[in-house]
C-alpha cells in the first residue's frame, strides 16, 4: 500500500516553478511586468547565452526598502492584489500585471539569484539573494543612486538539470527573449526599453513623448517597421463597455504567419485563440487563407469581465461575454477596412520601383542630369507619341487611348481630372491598364481588379434580393468523380440562392442550367469543379452561407474580365471609375494588390532627374 508524504518545500517551490519559469523568456516577462508594476519609466535587459548563462533586468521604478525586499522572495507574498469591501483578496479586479507573488521565488529556486534595490528618495541600498532556493539574508548594498531595482540570474535552471535538457538553442532562447520584449513594449509606449543580448544590442526605445493614438502608432512603427506605419488603419469601437484600439494593415500588406499579431487585454500581452479567430474572421473576405495581417489590437474591459487567472503565466484570459469580444473586435476591424476604399499597400509600389531600378547601374552625376528646362523637339507632340504608338502596336499586346490629353501648354497635374486613379491611357500586354494620374502612373491588373468588383456585386445582390440567374441556351454538362459530384448535388439548393442551378444527369455527371447573371461568360466546367474541391474541405454540417466569401470568391474569378482580352478605352475607365467607388477594390479576394501607384517624383529618380 502506498504511502502519501508532504513534499519538501524545495520540491514543492521547484515544481511550481516549472509551471511559471519555463524558458529564459518567461523569466524576462515576469521580471519585466514587475518592473512596470512598480513605476518604471525605463527598463534594462541583458541576457547572455540565451538568458541561461546570465540575465540581468534593471529598472528605475520605486524600488524596495530591507523589509519589503526580505518579503519580496517569499511565495504568495505581493502588494499588488487588491483587498475587497470584506477584507478579502480580490481576484475579479486585477489593475497590476502581476498578483500572485510567484516570480521572483520561482527564479531563485532554479538559479542564482541577487536582487539590489533602494526606494525611490532614499539613500540606502539593500541586497538579497536566493541560490537554488537557499536564501542569504538582506544586507547592505552599495548605493544604485537612484530609486529603482537591479536582478541577476546566473545559471538558470542549474537546480532543474532535467528542465535544462529540454532548452532549446542559445539563439531559439535569445528570440523568445526579444519577441517577448517587443509584445511588453508594444503595450507601454511611455516607457523606454533597451535590450542586449550577448553584447549585441537588439532593442533600443525612447519613451514616446506623445499621447494615445500617436504615441502608440509611434512605437508600432519603430517595433514593427516603418512599412506598418504606412500602411496601418487605426482601430477605435466600443460596445457595452468594451473597448477595442489599435492598428491593423492593409490587406496587401501580409506576412506568411500570424506571429505579427500582438493582442493585449487591459495592458497585458495575451496569447487568446478567441481574438486570433476574430482576426481571420474579420480578413477571411480579403486574404487567402495562408496569409495573414499585421495587427495590435488593445482591448480594454472592466476587470470584473475578464479572468486573467487561468494560467500560470498568465498568457491567456477567459472573458465573461466572449461573444461580444469577439464580434466587437471583427466589427471594428471590418469598419476600418471598409474606410480604406480601394487603398493599396505603399509597399507594393516601393516592390515596384525597387524592381525597376537597375541593379549595379551608377547613378547619374548632376552634370550630366536632364535640366528642369528641357523642352521637346520640334514637332513632338503628345498626340503624335500616341498616334505612333498605335501604329507601332497594331495587332500587338499593347492599346493607346490618345483621346484624353493636357491642354496646350498646361501642367498635367493642373489638367488631370480629379480621379484619384487617373485616367486611361493605355493597356499592356493585354493584362495591364495605365493610368495617369495628377502626380504620377497606376498600373492596374484588369482581372484581379474585376474579380474584386464582382464579388462586391454578388456579395450585395444576396445582401438585397438574391444572385439574378441568366439561363444557359444550351445546359453545360460537367463530368466529375462520384464522391465530388455528391458533394455538389447535396448543395443543390443553397447553391441555387448563389444563382447556380444544377442537377444530375445520369451517373458521374450533373448538368448546369442556370449561372449568375453578374458573371456574364465563364468557364462552367472550372467553376464546377473549383466549387467541388472547396466542398471537400468543408465539413458537412457548414452551410455554404457560413463559407460565402470562399464559395462567391470562387465565382468571382471565374467570372472576371480575363488576362488577355482586349479593353477599350471606355470599358478601362469605366473599370477605374468603378474601383473608385468600390470598397476593398485594392486587393482582390485572395489579398494580392489589384493596382500599384507610382509617384512622378519616384519615377524621376529612377531616370536620375531627383
Amino acid at each position: 500500500m502506498s504511502i502519501i508524504r508532504r513534499l519538501s518545500p524545495g520540491t514543492v517551490n521547484r515544481i511550481a516553478a516549472g509551471e511559471v519559469i519555463e524558458r529564459p523568456a518567461a523569466a524576462v516577462k515576469e521580471l519585466v511586468e514587475n518592473a512596470l508594476d512598480a513605476g518604471a519609466r525605463k527598463i534594462i535587459v541583458t541576457a547572455e547565452g540565451g538568458g541561461l548563462n546570465r540575465l540581468v533586468v534593471e529598472d528605475d521604478g520605486h524600488g524596495m526598502d530591507a523589509e519589503t525586499l526580505a518579503l519580496s522572495v517569499e511565495r504568495h507574498a505581493t502588494s499588488k492584489l487588491p483587498v475587497d469591501p470584506d477584507d478579502e483578496d480580490d481576484l475579479l479586479h486585477i489593475s497590476t500585471m502581476g498578483f500572485r507573488g510567484e516570480a521572483l521565488p520561482s527564479i531563485g529556486s532554479i538559479s542564482r539569484l541577487t536582487i539590489t534595490s533602494q526606494a525611490r528618495g532614499a539613500g540606502d541600498a539593500w541586497m538579497i539573494s536566493v541560490d537554488g532556493g537557499d536564501l542569504t539574508p538582506v544586507r547592505p548594498a552599495p548605493p544604485l543612486g537612484r530609486g529603482g531595482t537591479r536582478l541577476e540570474a546566473r545559471d538558470l535552471f542549474y537546480a532543474t538539470p532535467a528542465r535544462l535538457k529540454f532548452m532549446k538553442t542559445e539563439r531559439a532562447e535569445s528570440n523568445a527573449i526579444a519577441d517577448t520584449m517587443k509584445r511588453i513594449a508594444l503595450s507601454r509606449p511611455e516607457v523606454g526599453f533597451q535590450l542586449t543580448l550577448d553584447g549585441r544590442s537588439r532593442l533600443s526605445l525612447a519613451a514616446e513623448s506623445g499621447e494615445g493614438a500617436d504615441a502608440r502608432k509611434s512605437r508600432l512603427a519603430a517595433i514593427l517597421g516603418r512599412d506598418f506605419g504606412d500602411n496601418a488603419l487605426e482601430i477605435d469601437q466600443e460596445r457595452e463597455g468594451v473597448r477595442v484600439t489599435g492598428f491593423a494593415s492593409l490587406p496587401t500588406f501580409n506576412r506568411g504567419s500570424a506571429m505579427h499579431q500582438y493582442l493585449f487585454v487591459n495592458g497585458r500581452p495575451v496569447r487568446d485563440k478567441l481574438l486570433h479567430g476574430a482576426v481571420r474572421g474579420a480578413y477571411q473576405d480579403f486574404l487567402a487563407r495562408d496569409r495573414h495581417p499585421v495587427v495590435a489590437l488593445f482591448v480594454d474591459v472592466d476587470g470584473g469581465q475578464v479572468d486573467v487567472n487561468v494560467h500560470p503565466a498568465k498568457a491567456e484570459v477567459r472573458f465573461r461575454d466572449a461573444g461580444l469580444v469577439r464580434g466587437l473586435i471583427v466589427g471594428a476591424l471590418r469598419h476600418a477596412l471598409a474606410g480604406a476604399g480601394h487603398r493599396a499597400s505603399t509597399t507594393v509600389s516601393g516592390f515596384a520601383l525597387g524592381a525597376a531600378r537597375p541593379q549595379g547601374a551608377p547613378s547619374m552625376p548632376p552634370a550630366y542630369r536632364p535640366s528642369q528646362g528641357w523642352s521637346p523637339a520640334p514637332g513632338y507632340s503628345p498626340g503624335h507619341v500616341a498616334e505612333t504608338s498605335s501604329a507601332l502596336l497594331d495587332g500587338g499586346s499593347a492599346r493607346v487611348e490618345p483621346d484624353w490629353q493636357p491642354a496646350a501648354g498646361a501642367h498635367s497635374e493642373a489638367a488631370q481630372p480629379a480621379h484619384p486613379l487617373g485616367m486611361a491611357r493605355a493597356q499592356l500586354h493585354e493584362t495591364y491598364v495605365v493610368a495617369q494620374t495628377g502626380d504620377g502612373i497606376v498600373i492596374v491588373d484588369q482581372h484581379a481588379a474585376h474579380e474584386r468588383l464582382v464579388y462586391e456585386r454578388m456579395k450585395a445582390a444576396m445582401a438585397d434580393r438574391g444572385v439574378p440567374k441568366q439561363a444557359l441556351l444550351v445546359p453545360e454538362i460537367v463530368e466529375l468523380d462520384e464522391a465530388d459530384l455528391r458533394r455538389v448535388l447535396e448543395r443543390e439548393d443553397e447553391l441555387s440562392e448563389m444563382g447556380l442551378s444544377v442537377e444530375a444527369f445520369g451517373p458521374g455527371a450533373l448538368a448546369v442550367r442556370e449561372v449568375p447573371a453578374l458573371l456574364g461568360k465563364l468557364d462552367v466546367q472550372g467553376l464546377i469543379r473549383d466549387l467541388a474541391d472547396e466542398l471537400a474541405e468543408y465539413d458537412a454540417a457548414l452551410s455554404l452561407k457560413e463559407k460565402l466569401e470562399e464559395v462567391v470568391g470562387t465565382m468571382a474569378c471565374h467570372g472576371s474580365v480575363r488576362s488577355g482580352r482586349r479593353l477599350t478605352g471606355e470599358e478601362m475607365n469605366a473599370l477605374l471609375r468603378e474601383m473608385e467607388a468600390t470598397p476593398h477594390s485594392g486587393q482582390c479576394n485572395h489579398g494580392r494588390p489589384t493596382y500599384v501607384e507610382l509617384k512622378l517624383k519616384d519615377i524621376e529618380r529612377l531616370f536620375g532627374r531627383r
